[in-house]
């Protein structure tokens, strides 16, 4: 049986701030969080809508994480 070890990549200073995979995640994370408290809150929001945008963003999240992203300095 093989053990699978994870390590910290050495630029992860600079994904966690500025990559965009990063960014949709969050956003997907915040849509989810939506999903459950709006309809709470309001009846004129189509069910299923924030599940779907969730969705989207996070497929956006996968194909963002697979395209290099260059390192610009500030």
């Amino acid at each position: 049986m093989h053990r699978i070890r994870a390590h910290l990549i050495s630029d992860w200073h600079w994904v966690l701030t500025r990559s965009w995979s990063v960014r949709f995640i969050a956003l997907a994370a915040i849509l989810s969080g939506a999903e459950a408290i709006v309809p709470l809150l309001s009846d004129r929001i189509a069910p299923g809508i924030f599940a779907l945008l969730s969705f989207l963003v996070t497929a956006a999240a996968l194909v963002a994480r697979l395209v290099a992203q260059k390192h610009v300095r500030d």
